[in-house]
């Protein structure tokens, strides 16, 4: 890779490149929401970037054994690492009362065309976990993977918010769902009170279900004609039933 001197005279570079660095208050930006927690990452900068150059540099030995490409990879690193400084001091993620808000800046792969602005809000109902992951090279160096993932079997893991390089993860974990398990209680209380609150005239009395009264249906016009029709036709049964009972009444005096 190089000598000591070629390292520092590298890292010296990127510090000359990269803006003086300002404190947090002037760093952080208003949010429309009151802040619950700000996750930090600037104490994880060296660690950040030592981890993500040494597996820029893992995949520029395979590509150099196979098509000879990681040889300009090898080349970029110092702009790389430049890239990675100024992405990871840019970033900002707070916990607010219903999301979580991501932002971040960074150069494009060549900084003299710009850069590359990002903000992501997550609301927090579509919230399914946080979940802390940490591969074998990623714990050499002391870094922590943070995925957000989303509530629903159709939206790809893609759609995960992922981010790298925070300092202690747990504690935003934490605070995150705290505030989901308040929200959930916030909304049972609501039904709650919503159900005591409810009208007593909606609520049958015990007399009413001992002796509940008749409704009074109004039928449609159809449906009431076939009703006479029905009243008329068991009017006619009883009467021949009444006229049969008669006759055989008097059949059973004239035989006896």
């Amino acid at each position: 890779m190089g000598t000591g001197d070629e390292v520092v005279e590298i890292e010296s570079l990127e510090r000359s490149l990269l803006p003086e660095s300002v404190t947090g208050d002037q760093e952080s930006e208003a949010v429309d929401e009151p802040v619950l927690y700000a996750a930090s990452f600037g104490e994880m900068e060296e660690e950040f970037v030592k981890y993500q150059t040494a597996q820029w540099v893992l995949y520029s030995l395979v590509l150099v054994l196979a098509w000879g490409i990681g040889l300009f990879m090898l080349l970029y690193i110092p702009v790389r690492r430049y890239i990675l400084r100024k992405d990871i001091r840019s970033r900002k993620l707070y916990l607010t009362p219903n999301s979580i808000v991501y932002k971040v800046t960074r150069p494009v792969p060549i900084p003299c065309f710009g850069v590359l602005k990002k903000e992501k809000h997550v609301l927090l109902p579509s919230v399914a976990d946080v979940v802390i992951e940490q591969g074998y090279l990623q714990s050499l160096f002391g870094v922590y993977s943070l995925r957000i993932e989303n509530v629903g079997l159709r939206r790809p893991p893609s759609d995960d918010l992922q981010i790298q390089g925070m300092v202690n993860p747990s504690a935003f974990r934490k605070a995150v769902l705290t505030r989901l398990s308040n929200m959930r209680t916030e909304v049972f209380s609501r039904q709650v009170s919503a159900i005591e609150d409810a009208p007593n005239s909606k609520i049958l009395s015990p007399s009413a279900w001992r002796s509940p009264r008749k409704l009074d249906v109004v039928p449609p016009s159809g449906d009431l004609a076939l009703l006479q029709k029905l009243e008329e036709v068991g009017s006619s049964v009883k009467r021949v039933q009444s006229l049969i009972e008669e006759q055989h009444g008097q059949a059973s005096e004239t035989a006896a």
